[in-house]
C-alpha cells in the first residue's frame, strides 16, 4: 500500500463514518487470508468504498461498470484501489482474467452478482457471471449484506446521519458435483448463493429472493 491509497482510504473511512452509523455483525468471520469473492447487495455507490474502507488492511479489489471512470474523480479513486472495470451486457475476457489473477494473489475480489442496482435495496435476480468466475478460480465465496445505504442520498441531503448496517455470512464453496454446468444450472447455483445473502437480511429487502422455504443448497460446499 503506497502513502497516497493509505492516505485516501483512511481519509474516505473517516469521513463515511462520520456520515454514516455502520453497525458490523459477525465481521470477524472474514478470513484473514487468502483468496475471496465477498459477493453482496447493490443499492447504489455508497456500500462500495464503505465495504472496501472496512475491509482494511486486508488486500481488496472489486468488479465495477466500466461508465465510472467516466466520472474523472470516481475513476481516480477507483484506479488508485485497482478497482477492475468491467463491461457489463458482454463476456468481457479481460476483466475476467484480471479478476482471477487478483484470487490468484490472495486478494479478496468484490462483486455484486444482481449486475445492477436495486434502487428499492430489495433483491433483484442475479445473473449467473459470478458462477463462472467461482468455478474457475476455486475460490470460496462470502455473503456480505448491507441495508439502509438506500437512504444515504435523501440524508445527506437533509444533513442526517445515514444508518449503515452489515452483516457477514458463512463461507462456502460451489461444486457441481460431476455435473455439466449448463445455462439453468449456473443460474440455479447463482440462486442458491443468493437465498444464502436473503437470510442474512431483513425480511423487506429480500425481494425476488423473499421465499426463503424454497432455498436449496444442491450446489454449495459448507467450510
Amino acid at each position: 500500500m503506497t502513502l497516497t491509497h493509505w492516505f485516501i482510504t483512511s481519509a474516505c473511512k473517516l469521513g463515511l463514518e462520520v456520515m454514516c452509523r455502520i453497525k458490523k455483525e459477525n465481521w470477524d468471520s472474514i478470513p484473514a487470508t487468502g483468496p475471496l469473492i465477498a459477493y453482496a447487495n447493490h443499492t447504489g455507490m455508497v456500500e462500495a468504498p464503505i465495504v472496501y474502507t472496512q475491509m482494511q488492511p486486508r488486500p481488496v479489489t472489486a468488479l465495477a461498470k466500466i461508465e465510472t471512470w467516466n466520472n474523472w474523480f470516481l475513476g481516480w479513486i477507483f484506479t488508485l484501489w485497482g478497482i477492475i472495470p468491467i463491461r457489463r451486457g458482454e463476456a468481457d475476457m479481460e476483466a475476467l482474467r484480471a479478476s482471477l489473477e487478483a484470487l490468484k494473489e490472495g486478494k479478496i475480489l468484490g462483486i455484486s452478482p444482481e449486475g445492477t442496482r436495486n434502487r428499492t435495496g430489495q433483491l433483484i435476480r442475479a445473473h449467473g457471471g459470478i458462477v463462472m468466475l467461482a468455478l474457475k478460480s476455486g475460490a470460496p465465496l462470502l455473503p456480505v449484506a448491507h441495508w439502509g445505504g438506500e437512504n444515504y442520498l435523501k440524508n445527506l441531503k437533509q444533513l442526517k446521519r445515514t444508518d449503515f448496517n452489515l452483516r457477514v455470512g458463512k463461507s462456502f464453496y460451489l461444486e457441481p458435483g460431476g455435473e455439466r454446468v449448463t445455462k439453468e444450472i449456473r443460474q440455479q447455483m447463482a440462486d442458491e448463493m443468493m437465498y444464502q445473502l436473503a437470510k442474512l437480511l431483513p425480511e423487506y429487502y429480500r425481494g425476488e429472493y423473499a421465499d426463503l422455504e424454497n432455498a436449496t443448497e444442491k450446489y454449495i460446499r459448507w467450510i
